[in-house]
């Protein structure tokens, strides 16, 4: 049987922080003449090795890495396109030099924008079609109004955005008037006119097949998720916040500090919600490295700020990991499936780190062989127990793609937004809104009783305040519940 060895070919490696990413990504670039691309965002950003978890020079092994430490702390991280454009210029070259470009990182949409064309990942607005100013203030000065006022104006130009997100995601909202403003067109006529495309390649008719495809490979990629138990997992990245602090967190917050000072110092205004401010090590470590600073606290003041901080970056990671879990099995799965490229993902279990070679290392480089061959690859799903159940999308379907899915509801009881059926029926679920609506009925019946015969001042009851503290507690459950 002929082979048909891949033209151009990627692979890439994904899965959630503190797998061993980067370690299998050398191992592949060395096996195979590759050269190494960075698709992790913080990763981007100069220096700062702890906080951004870069890898070291002596694990590099002498790999080339192209993106890492490429924009300045004052720079904002990268857009989709921006990431996108970069990464295809250096791709074309490693590609020009016989050498394999291998992706890596943990910024997932970065990974599935760069793999698919026609993606508007995460639904936020970001396809090849626009380009981001980073100063977008000065040509569109709405766009840094308050947030109120960003929806006013989208529930003007683009109503079905505007009850698509909730009205505190500022981020969301800006950006999807950003697009009108941009390009005079609605985001959601440009989501809907994606989804005409994708239905017009499945039915194989229309002219907008012909014009241009449905979501598409740019290459033909064969992309490895290192993946670990929750358990493992959790404990080996509690684990890592000690050997930061050991490697120099500290340090780099006060780099960081000194940057930031003389930002202020010169009357620039630094927005700490984008870019490097937002990294998961700074602003948890900030309050204590500036107590230990001024000197004026007291040992156990100090220790007690340290434990604090340790533990927030802990509850950080371990949530920036389950966005990056979620994220693949929801958008990148279904990415997959709908490029039919489903069996091009192969999960590795890394749980049990004495068994990396042969869990990990050993079979990525087996399968990258054979795919680099053109040699048949075996179903995904038939690698391990946790390929078998993890490969499985957790929705059948992207929800920034199913426009029938998006339902603004608001509860009266609980003053709550909900922005698609399934937070409205989590919400409606909860402990706290059945207690809301209940309060809420007494309320009701009691006025229309009262209505119904002549006031009387004495009439009038005390306050329940048992029944305010119950509802207040269910609300904290409620809230923690959603942390989880």
């Amino acid at each position: 049987m002929a082979r048909f060895r891949p033209q151009k070919p990627v692979i890439a490696v994904i899965g959630a922080t503190g797998t061993g990413k980067s370690q299998l990504a050398v191992e592949i670039a060395r096996r195979f003449n590759g050269e190494i691309i960075n698709s992790d965002a913080m990763q981007l950003y100069e220096g700062l090795p702890v906080i951004t978890n870069k890898i070291t020079d002596e694990e590099m092994k002498g790999v080339p890495h192209h993106l890492l430490g490429a924009i300045s702390h004052n720079e904002e991280t990268w857009t989709v396109t921006e990431f996108v454009k970069r990464a295809l210029h250096v791709i074309k070259d490693i590609h020009s030099r016989g050498k394999l470009p291998v992706v890596v990182g943990g910024t997932h949409y970065y990974v599935q924008s760069l793999l698919f064309n026609d993606t508007l990942a995460g639904g936020t607005g970001d396809s090849e079609d626009l380009k981001q100013d980073n100063a977008h203030g000065e040509a569109y000065p709405i766009l840094d109004e308050p947030t109120e006022v960003i929806l006013a104006k989208l529930r003007e130009v683009d109503p079905v955005m505007a009850d698509r997100w909730h009205p505190n995601d500022r981020r969301k909202i800006q950006r999807s008037l950003e697009i009108w403003l941009k390009t005079g067109k609605p985001a959601s006529q440009m989501y809907e006119e994606q989804s005409l495309r994708k239905q017009s390649s499945v039915t194989g008719d229309g002219e907008a097949e012909k014009q241009r495809p449905a979501r598409t490979a740019r290459f033909p990629a064969l992309v490895f998720w290192v993946h670990a138990a929750n358990e493992s997992l959790r404990a080996r990245l509690d684990a890592r916040v000690e050997k930061m602090l050991a490697n120099g967190l500290l340090s780099e917050v006060d780099e960081l500090d000194r940057f930031l000072q003389s930002r202020e110092s010169e009357g620039t205004q630094v927005d700490r919600t984008r870019g490097i401010w937002v990294s998961i090590g700074y602003k948890e470590f900030e309050g204590y490295q500036r107590t230990l600073a001024a000197g004026s606290a007291s040992e156990k003041e100090l220790e007690k700020l340290r434990t604090q901080a340790i533990e927030q970056v802990q509850a950080g990671t371990r949530q920036y990991a389950k966005r990056q879990i979620r994220w693949i099995r929801i958008k990148l799965l279904n990415a997959l499936t709908n490029a039919n490229s489903t069996k091009s993902l192969y999960l590795l279990d890394g749980s049990d780190l004495s068994q990396w070679h042969d869990s990990v290392e050993s079979p990525a480089l087996d399968l990258a062989g054979k795919f680099l061959d053109g040699e048949p690859l075996p179903e995904p799903q038939n690698l391990s127990n946790a390929a078998a159940e993890m490969l499985a999308p957790k929705r059948e379907y992207d929800l920034s793609e199913r426009r029938d899915l998006w339902q603004r509801k608001t509860c009266e009881a609980c003053n709550t937004v909900a922005v698609t059926e399934a937070d409205w029926n989590k919400h409606i679920q909860s402990r706290g809104h059945k207690i809301r609506e209940k309060k809420r009925r007494q309320r009701q019946e009691t006025s229309a009783e009262n209505s119904k015969k002549k006031p009387n001042i004495q009439d009038a009851g005390p306050e329940d305040p048992l029944g305010d503290i119950e509802s207040t507690m269910a609300a904290l459950d409620d809230l923690v519940s959603d942390q989880k």
